[in-house]
């Protein structure tokens, strides 16, 4: 899974199965967010929005069991 961790300026670093690594931003999509979920299908990056919105809706539920001590 590659996912936005942050923006630098004109760099996205991305969390990876394998490491942090660093490109262009320019090559992501324009409405590209911090916590997307990308895919690379060889020619261009595709925000994968289903899997993008299940992991938010994770992390939310997280944080809620968290808050409440759940």
């Amino acid at each position: 899974m590659i996912i936005i961790d942050r923006f630098e300026e004109d760099i996205a670093v991305l969390e990876t199965d394998n490491g942090m690594t660093e490109i262009n931003r320019f090559y992501l999509p324009e409405n590209a967010q911090e916590g997307d979920v990308l895919i690379n299908d060889g020619e261009e990056w595709i925000i994968d929005h289903e899997t993008t919105e299940k992991r938010r809706n994770e992390m939310r539920e997280k944080l809620r069991r968290l808050m409440n001590n759940d």
